[in-house]
């Protein structure tokens, strides 16, 4: 049990973790459709603004973590444009909502639920801890400084939060979803059917197909969509970048000595022992004999180790009752202090190597401990943690060096606005191209591509900076990255001529009234076949279901199994679009031989999740009505951005 709970200890805390910092979500999202009455508010919740730059901070922030934590994969087009915002806008208000709430009904949490809360979160469980198993004071404030917070302000924002999540959690608790409701759900998705397919190819009918002149002109005049040639432009670009600044930042041993000095608590690893135990259970609340005949057997398991200490990993392995350690002889590992209860921590410590405890009792039951290692308290020197502090300084330094220097490359690309060559010199960056650059981001260019920025792209194609190919503005493009283009050269959205696109317009022509043609003798077949069944030209059987496709498309296997089957066989018609069109016949239902309980658990877990989602929703919706929330901006606004 105590190995159980140690090696499980980061998801334990991780968990409460999730529940501390609860993120609802709420289906569908809302049409925005008013207008800014003051250029710094994008909507008001009871009479309280919130304003635009708290939307564009939000984003910001999680525009920088998804960066932290996806690293290569980071794609900062989801958190661009309207929809982005508009979600952003919708979760302020939510959060303005609910809390609200929690304020008129007094909500709060006592004083022991808040410390167990703060104690559980991951990086205050990591701080250092005294001899006495506390949390270090000082390394706790310097933590919370970190954040820009004091210990009063955390305690009130933890206690508020804590709040918020009972109210919501207590909402969606009284969701129901009765048994016969989930009992013909199940029995809907876990239903089979056999079905038979006779399939109408396109293929078959191309050779049909004999196009004149007038029907090809005809189709491209109806599709110049698909022979089409957007605009593009071949672009120039520089990019003041945070990130190259800290490459490009030197770092002096003199510097990194005394960052190292005043972050040395970072590096200090307390004193972890190693220890194997025998575990006889016997639960707290045990009857009193039961936890009495568990002592009896760890003495006497107590008295054999003493006699023959060299048998101790056997013994662990026949008697002991902690499943996690028990097939290691009882091995826990190294630890240190706070990882285990306190009575088996306390005897740990003062044993010394090779040592057996007398029997331990726990909350667990009764113990037999043998220290089998130690590693002393230790700092890890600068030379172990040098080129990970570099890199912070370099990054500190950078982050200065761009805050520095981001308003004045703004500055100079707005002020010679016919050529990016004076920035190019001026903050020593390179300037780059790119070729077919389109209004809307194009995969080709790469993700990370800053050409792919949605509001780059509207400043690169707005009539000014096409026709007389100046300077955009600087475009912050992702967290301590600016980015300014120009157009060098600019080509308009074409059609391509006939004569060029001729072959494409017969392929295209063909395919469309062969998949016509087919379609309608599918449709023949299923009138005739309606009139007198037949398996005839039909393939083999197949069994399939909503969860068991069996090489069908989707749209097929949703009509096999939305059809009627009262009368079997049973047929059904679809059109597959350019696959076709298909005649299904019915000739079986039936549901699997037995059901499997844990997947059906699973699914009434899901719904009872789903309800209490749509009861929250709706909990939610009521607090907004009663709120008067006043949207003033559009969601896709920015800071500046107003109603026009």
């Amino acid at each position: 049990m105590l190995d159980f709970v140690r090696n499980n200890r980061r998801l334990m805390l991780l968990l409460l973790l999730v529940l501390v910092f609860p993120s609802f979500v709420f289906f569908g999202v809302e049409s925005y459709s008013r207008f800014m009455d003051s250029s710094h508010d994008a909507a008001k919740v009871d009479g309280r603004a919130i304003s635009v730059q708290e939307v564009d901070n939000v984003v910001r922030d999680q525009s920088e973590r998804a960066r932290q934590i996806l690293g290569a994969n980071y794609d900062p087009r989801q958190f661009e444009g309207p929809e982005a915002r508009k979600a952003v806008l919708e979760q302020l208000i939510q959060q303005r909502v609910m809390a609200n709430a929690v304020a008129s009904e007094h909500l709060t949490v006592s004083d022991a639920k808040l410390l167990e809360e703060i104690s559980s979160l991951p990086a205050i469980a990591q701080l250092p801890r005294g001899k006495d198993g506390k949390i270090d004071d000082k390394a706790y404030l310097q933590l919370l400084q970190s954040q820009g917070m004091t210990p009063e302000q955390f305690d009130a924002r933890m206690r508020f939060e804590l709040a918020m999540q009972q109210l919501g959690a207590s909402v969606a608790a009284t969701a129901f979803v009765p048994k016969s409701l989930i009992e013909r759900l199940m029995a809907a998705r876990d239903q089979q059917r056999d079905v038979q397919a006779l399939l109408f190819k396109p293929a078959g009918y191309t050779a049909k197909v004999q196009p004149d002149a007038a029907a090809l002109k005809a189709y491209y005049d109806s599709h110049q969509q698909d022979f089409s040639v957007p605009e593009q432009a071949k672009v120039e670009y520089l990019v003041l970048s945070g990130e190259a600044l800290a490459a490009s930042q030197a770092v002096t041993p003199e510097e990194l000595k005394s960052y190292y000095e005043s972050n040395i608590a970072r590096f200090r690893v307390d004193e972890q022992r190693r220890a194997s135990h025998i575990l006889i259970s016997a639960p707290k609340d045990a009857p009193a004999a039961q936890r009495q005949a568990a002592k009896d057997k760890a003495t006497k398991l107590l008295e054999e180790v003493r006699k023959h200490p060299d048998t101790f990993a056997d013994v662990a392995r026949k008697n002991s009752q902690d499943p996690g350690s028990a097939e290691k002889g009882g091995d826990l590992g190294f630890m240190g202090r706070g990882a285990l209860v306190k009575p088996f921590e306390d005897a740990m410590y003062a044993l010394k190597e090779g040592q057996i405890s007398d029997v331990v009792e726990t909350d667990f039951g009764y113990h037999i401990i043998k220290l089998t290692g130690t590693k002393p308290a230790e700092t890890r020197p600068l030379e172990a943690v040098r080129t990970e502090l570099e890199a912070e300084l370099r990054k500190q330094f950078a982050d200065k060096k761009f805050a520095e220097q981001a308003d004045a490359f703004g500055n100079t690309v707005y002020e010679q606005a016919d050529s990016l060559k004076p920035a190019a010199d001026k903050f020593k960056l390179t300037i780059q191209t790119a070729d077919k650059v389109t209004r809307q981001p194009n995969p080709a260019l790469g993700a990370q591509s800053p050409l792919n920025n949605e509001k780059l792209l509207k400043a690169l194609f707005s009539d000014d900076a096409i026709k007389n190919k100046r300077n955009t503005e600087a475009v912050q493009v992702a967290p301590n990255t600016l980015v300014a283009a120009r157009i060098v050269a600019y080509r308009p959205a074409t059609v391509r001529k006939f004569e060029e696109v001729e072959a494409q317009v017969r392929e295209g022509y063909i395919a469309q009234q062969a998949a016509a043609l087919a379609r309608k003798d599918g449709e023949a077949r299923l009138a005739a076949l309606k009139q007198a069944d037949s398996a005839e030209g039909f393939g083999p059987v197949q069994t399939v279901s909503r969860t068991k496709a069996d090489g069908m498309t989707p749209q097929a296997v949703e009509a096999v199994m939305r059809a009627d089957a009262a009368k079997l066989p049973a047929l059904v018609g679809v059109d597959l679009g350019a696959q076709g069109y298909a005649v299904y016949r019915i000739t079986k239902v039936s549901q699997p031989a037995q059901a499997n309980p844990a997947q059906r658990q699973a699914a009434a877990q899901q719904l009872a999740q789903l309800a209490g989602q749509s009861d929250l929703q709706a909990f939610y919706e009521s607090l907004k009505a009663r709120a008067k929330v006043k949207m003033l901006a559009p969601a896709g606004a920015t800071q500046g951005q107003g109603a026009e």
